[in-house]
C-alpha cells in the first residue's frame, strides 16, 4: 500500500503541484488548507508524513506542528516544513517547534523526492521495537454474566495505566456493551470492518472505525444493535482484523465473547493468552471443565491460558481458590472480587474500574493479573505452557 503523505498549505496552486510531484512518484496524497484542518486530518487519517507550510491565516506551522507534537496519537509522524523563508532563524524556529527537516520553495522535484525518501525511511528504521508490541490476549467466558467484558477493559485500561499502547477489539457482533460503558455510545467499527472484502482489511481502514475514550483507550466496538448479528463474515476476515491490529497497538485485548464459538475457536491461537473467565458456581464450573477441554483440543503449543475466578457467588461461603483448581483440574492465574456498587459507580462515570478507584481490591486484582500477563510476555520461560 502507497504510504501516505499529508500536504498542508493555504495556496491552492502550491498544494496542487506538491501534490502532483507526489503522486507521480507514487505516494498517496492528502491535502488541508488551513492549520486547524491539518490538526483534525492528522489525528483522522494518520499519514505517514506531513509537508507543513510555515504561513497560514489561521495558525502559522509552527504551533501547528507543537500542537501535533503535544498530541499522543500525532507526536510520532516526521513532519517536514516548506516555506519560502530562507533565513537561518526561521529554520531554527521549525526545528525548534519539533520538525524534522526543513525546504524552502521553489524546491526542485527530485530535491522533494530526495527528502521525502530520506525521511520515510529514517523513520522506519527509527521505530522502537517492544517485546510485547503486536501480543494478543484473548478474552473469553464460559457463560453470560461472568465478567468477561469487564476483565477484558480493565486488562487493557491497566496496560495504558502502565504507559503501554493498548487497543480493545470486541468482536461480539449485537451484543457489544463497551462502547456503552465508555459512553462511546453504539459503535459499530467491528461490523464496518468485517463487512468489508479481506484484501481491503488493512490498518487504516481499521484506524477509521477505532474510537477513543477520554481516557487515551482505543477501541473497535461492537453495538449492541440487534441486527449486526446477522452480518455473515469470514473467519479470514476475522484473522485479517487480529493481523492489522498487530501493528497497531501493544497489547492487543480481544473480547471474544462467552462460550465456543466459530469465532472464538478459530482465533483462539491467534492469542498469545487466553484467558477463560469462569465464576465459582457449580454449573460455571461445569460447564468450564468442558469447555477447557474443547479448547485443549485445538489449542498450539504456545498459546498460554490463564483461568481467572470473579467470584459473583450469592453464597457466603464460595468454594475456595483449592476447591476450584480441584474442580477444573487447572491452576487459577488470578480471583477478581467484583464489587456491584464498585462496577455501578465505575460504569455511571464511564470508566474503567481500574481507572475510577485504582486502590480498591477488584482493581488491585485486575491490575496485577494484567501485569503478570505482561511480564509473561516480556520473559516467557523456556518452554512455558501455562494453564
Amino acid at each position: 500500500m502507497a504510504e501516505k503523505i499529508l500536504v498542508v498549505d493555504d495556496d491552492l496552486d502550491s498544494l496542487k503541484l506538491i501534490g502532483l510531484m507526489l503522486q507521480r512518484n507514487g505516494y498517496e496524497v492528502i491535502a488541508a488548507n488551513a492549520g486547524n484542518q491539518a490538526i483534525a486530518k492528522a489525528a483522522n487519517e494518520r499519514p505517514d508524513l506531513i509537508i507543513l507550510d510555515v504561513m497560514m491565516p489561521d495558525m502559522n506551522g509552527y504551533e501547528v506542528c507543537r500542537r501535533l507534537r503535544k498530541n499522543a496519537d500525532t507526536k510520532g509522524i516526521p513532519i517536514i516544513m516548506f516555506t519560502a523563508k530562507t533565513l537561518i532563524d526561521d529554520k531554527v524556529a521549525g526545528f525548534e517547534a519539533g520538525a524534522d527537516d526543513y525546504l524552502t520553495k521553489p524546491t526542485h522535484p527530485a530535491e522533494l523526492a530526495s527528502r521525502v525518501k530520506a525521511i520515510l525511511a529514517r523513520n522506519v528504521s527509527q521505530r522502537p521495537v517492544s517485546a510485547n508490541r503486536g501480543t494478543t490476549i484473548g478474552v473469553l467466558g464460559v457463560k453470560g454474566g461472568v465478567g468477561t467484558t469487564t476483565i477484558a477493559l480493565n486488562i487493557a485500561a491497566a496496560r495504558l495505566m502502565a504507559g503501554e499502547n493498548p487497543i480493545i477489539a470486541d468482536f461480539r457482533l449485537g451484543n457489544g456493551s463497551l462502547g456503552l460503558q465508555l459512553g462511546l455510545g453504539h459503535s459499530e467499527g467491528m461490523a464496518n470492518v468485517l463487512s468489508k472484502p479481506v484484501d481491503e482489511i488493512r490498518p487504516r481502514l481499521i484506524e477509521s472505525e477505532i474510537v477513543t475514550h477520554n481516557s487515551g483507550l482505543r477501541a473497535l466496538l461492537s453495538s449492541a444493535r440487534a441486527q449486526e448479528t446477522y452480518l455473515d463474515y469470514s473467519l479470514e476476515a476475522a484473522h485479517a482484523i487480529v493481523q492489522a491490529l498487530k501493528t497497531m497497538g501493544r497489547p492487543l485485548v480481544f473480547d471474544l465473547g462467552c462460550g465456543l464459538t466459530s469465532t472464538s475457536v478459530g482465533l483462539q491461537n491467534e492469542m498469545d493468552h487466553l484467558v477463560v473467565v469462569v465464576d465459582p458456581m457449580p454449573v460455571t464450573l461445569a460447564m468450564a471443565r468442558e469447555l477447557l477441554a474443547e479448547l485443549d483440543t485445538h489449542r498450539a503449543e504456545q498459546n498460554k491460558m490463564h483461568v481467572v475466578v470473579v467470584n459473583r457467588a450469592a453464597s457466603s461461603n464460595p468454594p475456595s481458590w483449592s476447591d476450584v483448581e480441584q474442580m477444573l483440574g487447572r491452576e487459577i492465574r488470578a480471583i477478581v472480587s467484583l464489587a456491584s456498587e464498585l462496577v455501578y459507580q465505575a460504569t455511571h462515570a464511564q470508566s474503567p474500574v481500574v481507572m475510577y478507584q485504582p486502590t480498591a481490591i477488584a482493581s488491585s486484582q485486575m491490575i496485577k493479573l494484567a501485569e503478570d500477563i505482561s511480564a509473561r510476555v516480556r520473559a516467557p520461560a523456556s518452554g512455558e505452557v501455562t494453564t
